[in-house]
Order: structure tokens, then sequence, then C-alpha cells
């Protein structure tokens, strides 16, 4: 992903601009958060604990990722294993938004609750730290609120379906995860690991326990990355002859 720099664009957009935008990412994400109740209900958590899951993990692919293992039988300390990797890319949206945000001491630790995808994609894309800054703000605190209210609507729903199986709704998790991560596939490089994890994740789907198939399939970053490395290595090469 490219990191704008502050101070690029010549006309930075209005706060209302900014508030628009975030507002259009927190209400369209939030709203999937009923997918999320339905999924972790029909995987057989009370809505107690989906609602605690939202609550307290608050990203939306490592709660599929965890319901869809557990769901499928997995041990759940494999399950929590990964999404725990699934999970780290926010440490790294972490650090990029510590420098771009410079957040006071206090507000810091409330405020890395709302690290995620949405929020840093939001908070990024802004030329200036104020829009930074209320992208940042706007997006989290609209699509927390909007996630959970969805979560508990969905898991209520759940409850009163029975059985979700029968309406199919147990695609609803896998196809939601899709819609959202279909569009940061920008790169070449970045379509191949996708592709290759999903190969990884189907072909030992059948043959180990349920939840591992994910951490195989996170192999596919690395393997592509050597691969890109080595082939950049041969055209430099091949230029100093």
């Amino acid at each position: 992903m490219l990191i704008p720099e502050l101070g690029n664009e010549p006309e930075p957009k209005s706060d209302s601009a900014v508030v628009r935008d975030a507002l259009g990412v927190g209400i369209a994400v939030g709203l999937s958060g009923f997918a999320f109740g339905v999924t972790s209900a029909g995987a057989g958590l009370t809505v107690l604990q989906t609602c605690a899951l939202s609550l307290l993990v608050f990203t939306g692919a490592s709660q599929f990722a965890l319901v869809g293992a557990l769901a499928a039988g997995g041990n759940p300390l494999t399950a929590a294993a990964g999404v725990f990797f699934l999970g780290v890319r926010n440490a790294f949206y972490g650090l990029r938004l510590s420098q771009l945000l410079r957040l006071p001491g206090p507000v810091r630790p409330f405020a890395a609750q709302w690290v995620i995808d949405e929020t840093t994609a939001v908070a990024l894309a802004q030329p200036t730290r104020r829009g930074a800054r209320i992208g940042f703000t706007v997006t989290g605190l609209t699509l927390y609120v909007l996630w959970n209210l969805t979560t508990l609507g969905g898991a209520l729903g759940a409850e009163a379906l029975g059985d979700t199986d029968a309406w199919g709704l147990d695609a609803a998790g896998p196809a939601v995860f899709l819609a959202l991560l279909a569009p940061m596939l920008r790169t070449p490089t970045e379509r191949a690991v996708a592709g290759i994890a999903v190969v990884l994740g189907l072909g030992f789907l059948p043959v180990l326990p349920a939840g591992v198939p994910v951490l195989v399939a996170a192999l596919a970053a690395p393997a592509v990355l050597w691969l890109e490395g080595r082939r950049l290595g041969a055209r430099r090469k091949g230029t100093d002859l």
C-alpha cells in the first residue's frame, strides 16, 4: 500500500468531506456485523460470546476466521493461533498510525482498539494530520457502534431462525470477507499471495485439523516475496551484463 506523505495535496479535503467519506466506510462495513452475528450463532457460540468477540476483539476478518474454525470442529487453541497471525497486521498499522496521528498518550490505548483495515485506509488517504485524525475517529466510532449493534441483531436473529445451515447463512461470513478483501488486491504480487493462499488453504483442508489450513495458507506471503526477490535479482544481474 502506498503511504501518502503529509502536505502532498495542494488543496486538502474539507472536514465535511472527510466526515462524509468516513461515514460511508463505517456504515457500509458496519452493516456486515449482522453476517458475523449470524455466523457466530450458527457455529454454536452464545449471544453473549458473540457480542463479547465484537466488543473486545473488533477485527472482522479475525472474528470470522475464529468462528469458522470452531464451526468446523477445530481445536480452540489452534483456531486462536490462526486468528493471532491474521491479526498481527494491525500491529503494523499501529506503527504507521502512531506517527501519522500523533495522539496524546492517554488517548492511545483507547485508539488502539480502532486500529483496523478500514480506519487505517481512511486515515492514510488524508493529506493532512487533521484530516487523518478526523477520518480515523469518525470511521472508528461509526464502525465500532454499528458493528456491535448489528452483531447483536444477527445473533438474536439467528436464534429466532433456528438452524442457520438450512438457510444457507453459513456462507455469509466468507462472502463478506471476500467482499472486503478483493478491493485491496491491487498489485500482481498481492493477487499472487491471495491465490496461492486459497490453493494452500483448500488443498490442505481435507487432510489437516480445522484451523491449521489457515496457518499453512499464511506461508503464501513469504513464498511469493522470496520468488519476487529472486526475479528482481535475476533482472538486475541481466542489466549488469
